[in-house]
């Protein structure tokens, strides 16, 4: 959790820039060069965003829920949404459209299985960055850790492109905890053993996470997109240029690094952070 808090953090102030308006990615940090034009400039450095805020709600909700409870989960992000709980200070700054729709669906009684927007242009990443805590306090057995990720992604998005771009997050992030030497090929062969019995995702798979890996990453908002992204950054060989050349791809760079940040820790362990990092973050601590 803490190199999620972290890539997403070091990610925030960089969001929204292009590629090509990004500094040298070895200049990239929680603190951005002399002159850069941050995005959020009243925000404080160090702060984490939405992304950071609703894995902590998921974290909060499998641990004290001992296992999914939507309704529980659902309720959280109201509070966060509503009363910044769970975000960096206490202080919301950041919520996707489509999460929006779908809290607001929430707040008008409408249950956690019918309020995620399903429509095929509703495949942000607002569900794929808070997965983590599924794999780090979900059951062992693969289809049940499949179903979690899914069911965590209809509360704000239901299409079975979300649906699949958590489910696969998750199953990577478990094969890197118990330290697959190919830890993604891994997770897509145990997605396809599951899919076999889901033809809508595992088309979704095929004809399009699949071809995605082949193509440059982007660093968008786009679901696919974010967690193509995130695999190229993690090619790198330790935490702080992970999350650099995440950040470097441009465009939603807190999520990409976000994404990549919980895989780095991971795979390097706590120590692996850069210090400065973690420090800066760990002032913005309150609000729980």
């Amino acid at each position: 959790m803490w190199g999620l808090l972290v890539g997403d953090a070091v990610g925030v102030p960089y969001e929204f820039h292009p590629p090509e308006s990004l500094p040298p990615r070895e200049e990239i940090s929680i603190i951005p060069p002399a002159g850069f034009p941050r995005s959020y400039p009243h925000v404080p450095l160090g702060s984490w965003s939405d992304d950071g805020a609703q894995a902590l709600c998921l974290a909060e909700s499998l641990q004290e829920s001992q296992g999914w409870n939507a309704q529980d989960f659902a309720s959280r992000l109201l509070r966060w949404r509503d009363q910044g709980y769970m975000a960096a200070n206490g202080k919301v700054f950041d919520i996707g459209i489509q999460t929006a729709a779908a809290l607001n669906n929430l707040a008008a009684g409408i249950p956690p299985d019918g309020s995620g927007l399903g429509g095929e242009r509703n495949n942000g990443n607002g569900s794929l960055m808070r997965s983590l805590p599924v794999a780090l306090f979900g059951p062992d057995d693969p289809a049940h850790l499949i179903q979690i990720a899914h069911e965590q992604s209809r509360v704000t998005h239901a299409h079975p492109r979300s649906q699949m771009c958590c489910a696969l997050y998750v199953l990577w992030a478990r094969a890197e905890m118990i330290r697959e030497p190919s830890p993604v090929e891994a997770a897509i062969e145990q997605l396809r053993q599951i899919y076999k019995h889901f033809a809508s995702h595992q088309k979704e798979l095929d004809e399009h996470l699949l071809p995605a890996l082949d193509t440059p990453p982007r660093g968008t908002g786009y679901v696919v997109d974010s967690l193509s992204s995130a695999i190229a950054a993690c090619r790198e060989t330790d935490y702080r240029r992970i999350v650099q050349r995440a950040i470097s791809f441009g465009h939603d760079t807190d999520t990409t690094a976000c994404l990549a940040g919980g895989i780095a820790s991971l795979r390097y362990g706590l120590d692996s952070i850069p210090p400065e990092w973690l420090d800066l973050l760990q002032a913005q601590r309150r609000g729980r």
